[in-house]
């Protein structure tokens, strides 16, 4: 298995789209806002922040997103991250996460955040094993107000860790 992560382009935005929409089908509640994704928004969250695509053997099989935090400079949170359901259990989602956080760490991020849906618990170890901490302090800004709320992740990094 030959593996790539590279960087999301601008024309990228419906690739991603569906890539969020198929790694996300049967495997997150259909109340979430990812089984919506369009190019429209896709193309957006690039322009506010930046993704990466997942190939495997030269296709497409994954993608995360990243944005800045308006309300908290040198912050991006993380979005989006997922993996097609025929790689699942090869632990790819894993390049996805650490690409995100070498590019944070390159472009001098403080703080990396993202959520973690209530239906979603196992998630909280992976995550947990690169470093996010619980932050029970932290609200998440676009959370589905008719759903249970999500858990909030941090990690701090480099200078960030210096509270």
């Amino acid at each position: 298995m030959n593996v790539l992560i590279r960087e999301a382009r601008h024309g990228d935005a419906q690739l991603l789209a569906d890539l969020t929409r198929a790694c996300w089908a049967g495997k997150v509640a259909v109340s979430s806002s990812g089984h919506r994704e369009t190019a429209v928004r896709v193309a957006e969250q690039l322009r506010q922040g930046g993704g990466f695509v997942l190939l495997v053997d030269r296709e497409p099989a994954g993608s995360v997103r990243w944005r800045p935090l308006e309300t908290k400079p040198g912050t991006w949170e993380i979005m989006r991250i997922g993996v097609l359901p025929g790689l699942r259990g090869e632990n790819l989602s894993q390049h996805l996460l650490e690409a995100v956080i070498h590019h944070a760490l390159a472009n001098q991020v403080g703080e990396l955040r993202m959520a973690v849906r209530a239906d979603q618990p196992r998630l909280l170890d992976l995550y947990a094993a690169h470093g996010f901490e619980v932050a029970p302090e932290l609200d998440y800004g676009d959370a589905n107000p008719s759903e249970p709320a999500p858990t909030v992740l941090r990690k701090l990094l480099g200078a960030g860790r210096h509270r």
